[in-house]
């Protein structure tokens, strides 16, 4: 943890020579992104910086009570009560504010729901998560965007990628990552027995355009038209996008909008975020050779929760959590789920670090 902080406040006071450097402000594209980057580290870099700064102060009293001076002695004896009460306080906040590691507090995020097994029954599931992520949105004022869609006849999706920007994004929606179980009864279902279906969710936090640099050697670019569902054609003219990324062999293909621009921009973004989820996978697989994947294989048995429409019953597994409000949470009142992963993981934070002095 401590590390992390010292890293976000050395980046933090990084980004603030670059802003005020004439070469940064006199390239647009570059001051943007920095000022971008700058503004979602500010909050932490800054708490922990006035974090430091208290212990220092904690330091000079103790050294003033244990001098000869008894002006002094007097002096630290009332300050540093108060000193310790304020360093207690930010302690706890900055415990709560790294709640999900590095990327916690990023402001931008991609999502990724697709349909796994159950056929058409798990692309509809795809569609209600995605219904469910977007209401929750609404309710959080983030700005949600499509970056890419592949639906089917019956309205559900077999894939769909979104773009979410606002406050607290990765940190709440980071959770959404893995396998989700459906048991209900279809709509096609005639004899009204239940069935199970699945989908995968992929939440991977958005690198601003400094952390991740991506030329176009970097890339081959692929131009083609884009097909609808069942191979229906959609567009004759072409405007899909197609990147391949050289060195990972990472692929990103955007068909959403009929503009081969808007396309292009949609698919460097999400390569982008995939590219920088990859490089730190390999950072965390160099320190430890037992991580887990990130979302399986859309199997039903690889799940982090299951959603039981028969019961109203939503459980997520990884705390056993189960709540008997599944008709609301679906419809996007997703906050009793997330607050208790949240807690869960801030009290196993705070067993692990216990009274710890950062500072120190």
């Amino acid at each position: 943890m401590k590390k992390m902080l010292e890293d976000t406040l050395s980046r933090y006071e990084a980004l603030e020579k670059q802003l005020a450097d004439p070469a940064v402000q006199a390239d647009s594209q570059r001051m943007a992104a920095a000022a971008r980057e700058h503004g979602s580290l500010s909050r932490l870099a800054r708490k922990y910086k006035r974090y430091k700064e208290i212990g220092q102060q904690l330091a000079e009293a103790k050294v003033m009570f244990e001098g000869s001076d008894p002006d002094e002695r007097e002096l630290a004896e009332a300050e540093i009560p108060v000193l310790r009460e304020s360093r207690e306080e930010i302690w706890q906040e900055l415990l709560d504010a790294t709640i999900g590691g590095e990327d916690a507090n990023r402001t931008r995020c991609v999502v990724e729901i697709r349909a796994g097994t159950g056929g058409d029954e798990a692309a509809l599931f795809a569609g209600n998560l995605f219904q469910m992520y977007k209401k929750y949105a609404e309710t959080k004022g983030w700005k949600l965007e499509i970056l890419d869609a592949s639906p089917t006849e019956l309205g559900g999706f077999k894939e769909l990628v979104l773009a979410v920007e606002g406050e607290g994004v990765y940190r709440e929606l980071q959770y959404e990552s893995g396998g989700h179980r459906v048991q209900r009864v279809p709509e096609t279902e005639a004899k009204g027995r239940v069935h199970t279906s699945a989908a995968t969710v992929a939440v991977l936090p958005e690198p601003e355009d400094v952390e991740v640099d991506i030329k176009p050697d970097d890339y081959r670019k692929d131009i083609y038209c884009a097909s609808g569902p069942g191979g229906q054609h959609v567009n004759k003219t072409a405007s899909a996008i197609r990147l391949t990324h050289l060195e990972t062999g990472i692929v990103v293909a955007i068909q959403d909008e009929k503009s081969q621009h808007k396309n292009f921009a949609k698919a460097l973004r999400l390569l982008k975020s995939r590219v920088y989820e990859a490089k730190k996978r390999e950072e965390v697989e160099k320190r430890s050779q037992e991580r887990k994947s990130l979302v399986g294989s859309g199997d039903r048995s690889q799940r982090i929760r299951t959603y039981n429409f028969p019961e109203n019953r939503l459980t997520d597994h990884r705390i056993n959590f189960t709540i008997y409000k599944l008709d609301q949470i679906i419809q996007g009142a997703l906050e009793p789920v997330t607050e208790a992963l949240i807690d869960h993981d801030r009290q196993q934070l705070r067993d692990s670090m216990g009274d710890g002095d950062l500072a120190g």
